[in-house]
């Protein structure tokens, strides 16, 4: 009988993944200003770079009021940050729960994946506004108390781009015709990779993700 995972199991994975998580993040924030121009890019190996850019929004860059436009940015901000707490919270008692009623342990380790992804991302809102200075054009510090912003108000830091091959749409296209358009052109960082690693794996699980094994 295959063993299952136990909750301790669930809490190293997401211990671990936080630490590599939060140890590049606060590496980079201390040691390299935010990547403005070209030249300022950490590494370049033409289809992967290694980047400084900070997201204060969601994925792809989206942020709450662009859909509701009525919201102020910190506002929307705050609101972000929150939610994400709340889903942190409804996604470790789904962690707990899902172990307790015996579930597949795929189950156990998409919730980590995706657990640990969202606390390393609620990590930068909550605290790096308030714990760093800016990165605009110089190196972060460290001053807790005096930070770029107030807490619940930080971005999250991003570093990860794999621009593999560009085109150039035809004209006749629909739409994007003319346009340039560079595939994977998302920065992203290990939290991020986290949360998609386990939506990769429910879509490949997607059959037998909720059965008990």
């Amino acid at each position: 009988m295959k063993k299952r995972l136990e909750f301790h199991h669930c809490i190293l994975i997401i211990v671990g993944i936080l630490i590599l998580d939060q140890f590049l993040k606060i590496y980079i924030k201390l040691n390299f200003p935010l990547t403005i121009y070209s030249d300022q890019i950490l590494f370049d190996y033409s289809w992967f770079k290694l980047l400084f850019v900070e997201n204060k929004g969601m994925a792809w860059g989206a942020s709450i009021n662009d859909f509701l436009p009525f919201i102020g940015e910190r506002s929307a901000k705050l609101i972000l940050t929150l939610f994400r707490i709340i889903a942190i919270g409804f996604i470790f008692f789904w962690l707990k729960q899902s172990i307790k009623i015996g579930l597949k342990n795929i189950n156990s380790i998409v919730l980590s994946l995706i657990l640990a992804g969202a606390i390393g991302n609620a990590i930068d809102s909550v605290f790096y506004g308030y714990i760093f200075t800016d990165s605009y054009f110089k190196v972060a510090t460290l001053s807790i108390g005096n930070g770029y912003e107030s807490l619940f108000h930080g971005s999250v830091v991003d570093m990860f781009q794999f621009p593999m091959f560009n085109w150039t749409w035809p004209s006749w296209f629909p739409l994007v015709g003319g346009e340039d358009f560079v595939f994977f052109e998302p920065v992203f960082n290990i939290a991020d990779a986290s949360i998609s690693i386990a939506i990769f794996l429910i879509i490949i699980n997607y059959k037998t993700f909720f059965s008990k094994s």
